[in-house]
This record gives structure tokens, C-alpha cells and sequence, in this order.
């Protein structure tokens, strides 16, 4: 089964300097039919101003990944974690027992574009770490590249949950297969570009819920960026 998450039916605020849209229930955006899917909890596409961004504020008992797609941006927190992500980097930050941090663009003159990951931790009160890892493109091109995992394998970053994260990037007319394990569901988010799903179509910013389903066939339309989460 797979059920599409347009990308114009998502929550959509836009406060000046952040502009945002939220697939899941977040902050003022209430959607009792889509709060989270699996442990994915949060997945917002956030486009921030030049030298503006989130001030430092707490979390707790949260995975949080951060992708960015364009531009570059500023990260701080409590425990010493610190540095400027650009794409093709992920950020994780496991909150654990509570974390201070901010985020700021660090230009003054682009805006960055990105996505904000939450991904619910197997338990909680674990001890806050952060992490930061660049994958090369051509570990993307035209083929899954293993972002994060909860075994780390690959040069992913680990996770607190029986979840991956893998990205691809395919030019035009390029496909892919993806195979899911038994009882394992997917989300698929289309980050730029326009791909088909098992013969369904998806733009930029459309997402897809998937369950009960053992093969994903996944052909641009465009090039194209996807991500994929494999989630028990």
C-alpha cells in the first residue's frame, strides 16, 4: 500500500524569515491524520533568510537529523557540538536527557534550504551526542547511499532506533529497485525533481507512506533527489 502525501496539503507557515512546511503535525500545525508515520515523527522543509535562524532552545528523547539541500548553516549546542553544514552533509543530534542548540544561516546574503528530521529513539534518557559526517556525490549518483542506521555500517551515522535514512540522486531516466524486507515500511520524500513510485508520480516535495509492499520501483521523470527512511 502506498499513500501519497501531496506536497500542497502539507503545514505551510511563512514567518518573513523562515519560511516552512511540515509533512507531520508540528508546533502550531495540528493534523490528527498525520502526526507521524512509524518513528518518523518530524520531517519539515525549512527555508531560512540570510543571518536568520532558530535561536538556542531545549530538546529531549529525540533523534534529530539534519540535510541540507542549498546554502549552508550554522549549528551549536551545550554538549560542544558545532560546525557549518553544507550539502551533501548530515547532522545528528541524539537529545537524550536534554540539549540546548541553535541553528543560524551562515550567509548573509543566500537563504539555505533544508529538511529537519525527527526520528523517535528506541529509549529514552539516553546520553545527548552530536554527529556530522560528508558523504561524496558519487556515492549517490544513481544509487542508494546509506545516510544513517542504527548499526552505523557503511560510514552512516548511527542512530537510537531500528531505522535507516538512504539518499539518491538520479538523473533523468535513471531507475533504481529498492527491496523491503518483510514487515519493514518506508516513507519516500522527493527533495527536487519529479520521480514515479511503483507506476505513481511524485513531484518535488511529495511524499509516500509505504507498507505491506516487498519491491519499490523508483524511475526520474527529471533529475531528481530522494530520500528514503526504512523503518521497522
Amino acid at each position: 500500500m502506498i499513500r501519497i502525501r501531496p506536497s500542497a496539503e502539507r503545514g505551510h507557515f511563512d514567518f518573513g524569515w523562515l519560511n516552512t512546511r511540515h509533512t507531520f503535525a508540528f508546533g502550531d500545525y495540528r493534523d490528527p491524520e498525520h502526526t507521524q508515520f512509524r518513528a518518523l515523527r518530524v520531517l519539515n522543509e525549512d527555508r531560512i533568510a540570510p543571518s536568520q535562524g532558530f535561536g538556542t532552545h531545549p530538546h529531549q528523547d529525540m533523534e534529530i537529523l539534519t540535510w541540507v539541500l542549498e546554502g549552508a548553516l550554522e549549528h551549536k549546542d551545550s554538549q560542544g557540538g558545532g560546525g557549518t553544514i553544507r550539502p551533501g552533509e548530515l547532522q545528528r543530534m541524539s537529545a537524550g536527557t536534554g540539549i540546548l542548540h541553535s541553528e543560524f544561516n551562515a550567509s548573509a546574503t543566500d537563504p539555505v534550504h533544508l529538511l529537519q528530521i525527527w526520528i523517535l529513539p528506541e529509549a529514552q534518557n539516553l546520553a545527548p551526542r552530536y554527529g556530522q559526517t560528508a558523504f561524496p556525490q558519487e556515492g549517490r549518483r544513481n544509487r542508494f547511499q546509506l545516510l544513517a542506521s542504527r548499526s552505523g555500517r557503511e560510514g552512516s551515522l548511527d542512530i537510537h532506533q531500528d531505522a535507516e535514512l538512504h539518499v539518491a540522486d538520479l538523473e533523468a531516466g535513471k531507475a533504481l529497485e529498492y527491496l523491503l524486507a518483510p514487515a519493514r515500511s518506508a516513507w519516500i520524500q522527493v527533495a527536487r525533481g519529479g520521480i514515479t513510485l511503483n507506476g505513481l508520480s511524485l513531484g518535488a516535495g511529495d511524499g509516500a507512506a509505504i507498507s505491506q509492499e516487498t519491491s519499490l520501483d523508483i524511475a526520474a521523470a527529471e533529475a531528481s533527489q530522494l530520500l528514503l527512511f526504512d523503518l521497522a
